[in-house]
């Protein structure tokens, strides 16, 4: 496939084997059976990697698709209003938010604004972006809409938990605890252990539209999933 291929498709379920073995992509499969193309990236030591997914980059087919599943898994919370993460989880937030029935979403950012207030601010990173020193902020008059409100956080993807936890103590020190957190993609197991840290309540908050492992390379060259008990 080219690089701009991927995230274009949903395919019907069958569509391509999911043998355990994968060489060029990833195939992610939603709850329904449905089938996603997901491009494999390396990692350093060149004998692990991850299925990676760029909602930005994504079909607006693909974006509906995901918004939607992603949407219904959390209407039962009864959500008044959707905060997102940056950058790409604002794409999907503000989908989401649409999907269900809001007029508007609530974009936390990393840029800062002159009337911005430091103290509504906190470190962030990224497994994407490691080595960028950013923080994570939110326009005070944002606040209003927040206060009092069942909240969901919205990111599309989740792997380390570190962009979550930041959004977390920067809703805490506005006063405002979520009812869940969303994402379209859980990337790996690794997530769990920045939660559990941050409160236990916050692993059974978290749900996803989809799961991906890390993928380990076999003798054949080809990437599998670890077996099971393996980190």
């Amino acid at each position: 496939m080219a690089p701009h291929d991927f995230w274009q498709e949903v395919h019907p379920p069958g569509t391509f084997a999911v043998d355990g073995e994968f060489a060029s992509f990833y195939v992610a499969v939603l709850e329904d059976g449905r089938q996603m193309r997901l491009p494999i990236r390396v990692l350093a030591d060149g004998d692990h990697a991850l299925a990676s997914l760029i909602i930005n980059q994504a079909s607006f087919a693909v974006l509906d698709t995901l918004a939607e599943s992603l949407a219904e898994k959390i209407r039962p919370m009864r959500i008044d209003v959707v905060a997102g993460l940056p950058t790409l989880g604002l794409t999907l937030a503000a989908a989401v938010a649409q999907k269900l029935g809001h007029s508007r979403y609530v974009p936390l950012g990393t840029s800062r604004k002159f009337w911005y207030r430091d103290e509504l601010s906190v470190p962030l990173s990224s497994i994407t972006t490691p080595a960028q020193q950013k923080r994570l902020y939110i326009d005070p008059r944002m606040l209003p809409l927040l206060a009092g409100r069942r909240v969901a956080v919205i990111d599309d993807v989740i792997s380390s938990g570190a962009s979550i936890v930041a959004a977390l103590d920067l809703l805490e020190a506005c006063g405002i605890e979520p009812v869940v957190i969303g994402a379209a993609m859980l990337q790996s197991e690794r997530w769990r252990e920045s939660l559990a840290a941050a409160g236990l309540q916050w692993i059974a908050r978290t749900v996803g539209v989809f799961t991906t492992p890390i993928l380990e390379r076999n003798a054949a060259g080809r990437w599998q999933a670890p077996a099971l008990g393996e980190t």
